[in-house]
């Protein structure tokens, strides 16, 4: 068994066998001894060459991974430390394996590194490491790498202290300029720069690690003062940070199309009229907008955000046309209440636009519908108004629209589910068509949602229609009103200028005039297809009663709907832009048309017009079907009186207006409000109950115009959709204000 000599007993023999790092002097070494292990039964190996001198301990782990120098340094001092212990209290002596070291052998992992055969080192080898050494070594090693780990995993914003501090680069601190755009590095820049990029890494880093403890102390001092606060206290400040984060949404949400441009709001040339001169239309003027306020109040006391009224039972009334979205009524009378300065109803109106209009329904619309109502009513609301609200919601309605689209030839389906964008058509509609009346009423509202919002995609969707219909045969030049979306071709051949077809027409005009007459494509779109109903289309009755027809495969329907009476106001608008020299012939097309469908109104017993009279069977301008003699509120008659007005001033218009203003004031109006008759030749009034929107969006709008000054909404300066929504000429020096005040 070993024993603890001091140095001086050690004998002077080959067996003795020292496994301190001091070698003794047995071992013929210079350095003082203060113990050995003396084995005395070892023998004295057999005469070999010395072996080469053991290496320090951090050599033997290569020169591949040394040790750091901290680490070194902690290790002599914990050395020293043992050294001084041992003086006082010697320890007992045990047998031991070096810290590195391993059983003799050839290129055993104790040996030298880069020995060969028989370079092995010695279990007991002369630069053993001690019980006591190597344990202090293996806690100063374990310190160090929990304090590493430490750091990494449990001080703040580690990923930046991993990056920022312990593993940075000057690739890493010097990140590139905003854009990805690479500078060159100054002239002269060489090698003699790398002082200054050490010292720009000791910066950085530096400002890191103040980074991190300011962040560290802030959230410190956060977490103290919650800790602090009451459960109430802390309750609270919840909510308001919820209540906070709302508004943040809401502000976004009502941003609609984030990034509107900023425009230049121009006061609008006509909004408001002057009184008319003759106090007689005057006393005219007024009544109808007392009607007005009739209508108004009772939806606003039974159907307040709602789509619609019903004023004999007196509550609200939803069409499916609009799927979930309300609030029909409250949009479509935006601008009416405008032009007549109903200024209360206007501010609340506009409260409720901005408060309740939402457009998030899952539910499906009419393409159609949605767009003349709700976003020609919004962008005329803004025309007028300047208010941001309106141009901001019709933008973001605009883009819910825009799935419509998504067929093979660009052609919009009809019918479209607003949240998930999934379209279809009227299961009705000839082979699963589109209707020209629906996607070819798009043009105006697109292009001036393009021009409010910056985004091209609106007006190049209607404009990939024009592209569509300019390809494809035309029967007779005309427009069948069918057009599958899938296969671009057209459905049956039906044409007709009222119901299905009629505010196409409508369209290809007024996108002319909108554009300060520049579409030229619209403008030989209009007058072709003028020129081919003139031809294949319109007929005179053996009463000398102008009419337009339907066209079914080649044959005629001699029928006219009460939808087709709005083109004697068209034939006026565009009589100034015929070709040939043919605008008088335009306004007379256009009076005679207005001379046929009052004579609609004056042969019913209510002096009202049926929704459709025909010219067969020896009767003219009447109803003959039973489902054809209702009356709906509708406008287009009155729309036509109005344009004629304009344009002749011929004092007949406003007497034949003031005749219908006489038959709603005595068969529609109720209590609740207006509302339509079921049939128009009968001597006992049946309602409908419905009041239509459009009574205050068109009807009742063209009768307060129709008895107003030409300068209120001038036709130099404004166009109407088929809703009546006033919308601004497009004039051609517009655009170089607006890009100069940008």
């Amino acid at each position: 068994m070993p024993r603890l000599l001091p140095a001086s007993a050690l004998p002077q023999e080959p067996g003795a066998v020292c496994v301190n790092q001091s070698r003794c002097t047995s071992c013929s070494s210079p350095a003082p001894v203060r113990a050995c292990v003396y084995d005395s039964h070892a023998r004295a190996p057999p005469l070999s060459p010395p072996a080469p001198p053991t290496p320090p301990a951090h050599a033997l782990i290569g020169p591949a991974a040394p040790l750091p120098l901290a680490l070194a340094g902690g290790v002599r001092r914990c050395l020293a430390v043992v050294r001084r212990h041992r003086k006082a209290a010697p320890m007992p002596a045990v047998s031991l394996l070096p810290l590195f070291g391993s059983p003799a052998g050839p290129g055993a992992l104790g040996g030298p590194l880069g020995s060969g055969p028989g370079g092995g080192r010695k279990a007991s080898g002369p630069s053993a490491f001690r019980l006591t050494e190597k344990f202090v070594l293996l806690l100063v090693f374990s310190a160090f790498i929990t304090l590493c780990f430490g750091a990494i995993f449990f001080l703040p914003d580690s990923s930046k202290l991993l990056s920022g501090v312990f593993f940075h680069s000057s690739a890493a601190l010097q990140q590139p300029p905003p854009g990805g755009e690479q500078r060159a590095p100054p002239p002269g820049a060489g090698p003699a720069a790398g002082s200054s990029g050490s010292a720009g890494e000791a910066a950085a880093a530096a400002e890191n690690l103040a980074k991190i403890r300011e962040d560290h102390e802030r959230a410190l001092r956060e977490a103290k003062e919650t800790l602090q606060k009451l459960p109430e206290e802390i309750r609270r400040d919840i909510r308001q940070d919820k209540e906070k984060l709302l508004q943040d949404r809401r502000g976004r949400k009502e941003a609609g199309a984030a990034g509107l441009p900023s425009l230049l709001f121009r006061k609008p040339v006509g909004a408001v009229g002057r009184e008319p001169a003759d106090p007689n239309v005057q006393q005219k003027r007024a009544k109808i907008k007392e009607m007005m306020k009739h209508s108004w109040d009772n939806y606003k006391r039974y159907a307040w955000g709602l789509n619609e009224l019903k004023p004999i039972s007196k509550q609200g009334h939803s069409s499916n046309l609009f799927g979930n979205i309300q609030g029909a009524t409250i949009v479509d009378a935006l601008d009416t209440l405008y032009i007549m300065e109903m200024k209360d109803e206007f501010k609340e109106a506009k409260e409720w636009v901005e408060k309740n209009l939402d457009f998030n329904v899952n539910a499906e619309i009419s393409v159609f519908e949605v767009n003349i109502r709700f976003v020609g009513g919004l962008l005329s609301a803004y025309y007028l108004s300047g208010e941001e609200i309106f141009r901001k919601k019709a933008v973001e309605l605009g883009e819910k629209l825009l799935p419509a689209f998504n067929t093979p030839t660009g052609i919009p389906w009809a019918l479209l589910n607003i949240k998930s964008g999934i379209g279809r058509n009227w299961p009705w509609a000839s082979g699963g068509s589109s209707i020209l009346a629906e996607f070819g009423t798009l043009h105006l509202e697109f292009i001036h949602l393009s021009h409010l919002s910056g985004n091209p995609v609106f007006a190049e969707k209607v404009m990939n229609i024009r592209k569509v219909l300019n390809r494809l045969d035309k029967p007779e030049g005309l427009y069948p009103n069918y057009l599958n979306p899938s296969s671009g071709q057209w459905g049956q051949h039906h044409v007709s200028v009222g119901g299905l077809g009629d505010s196409f027409y409508e369209y290809l005009l007024k996108a002319w005039l909108m554009s300060d007459k520049t579409d030229e494509e619209g403008k030989k779109m209009y007058y072709d297809a003028v020129q081919s109903i003139e031809t294949h289309l319109i007929r005179k009755s053996s009463g000398g009663l102008t009419y337009i027809a339907e066209w079914k495969g080649g044959l005629l329907e001699h029928k006219m709907g009460h939808l087709t009476c709005f083109a004697g106001g068209m034939f006026a608008l565009g009589a100034d832009g015929a070709p040939n020299d043919k605008t008088g012939h335009h306004i007379e097309l256009g009076a005679e048309i207005a001379r046929t469908c009052h004579e609609s109104y004056d042969r019913t017993s209510m002096k009202l017009g049926p929704e459709a009279f025909r010219f067969d069977g020896g009767v003219e301008a009447i109803a003959t079907r039973q489902n054809e003699k209702y009356y709906i509120l509708r406008p287009e008659v009155i729309e036509t009186y109005m344009y004629m007005w304009r344009f002749t001033h011929d004092p007949k218009y406003r007497q034949w207006g003031w005749e219908a203003v006489e038959a709603l004031e005595q068969h529609c109006r109720v209590d609740g409000g207006y509302s339509g008759i079921r049939d128009v030749y009968s001597n006992h009034q049946s309602h409908d109950d419905v009041q239509q929107s459009f009574f205050l969006s068109e009807t009742l709008k063209y009768l307060y115009l129709l008895f107003s000054e030409d300068d209120l909404l001038p036709f130099e300066h404004w166009i109407f959709n088929t809703e009546a929504h006033p919308l601004p000429v497009l004039h051609r020096d517009d655009g170089k204000k607006e890009e100069k005040h940008k």
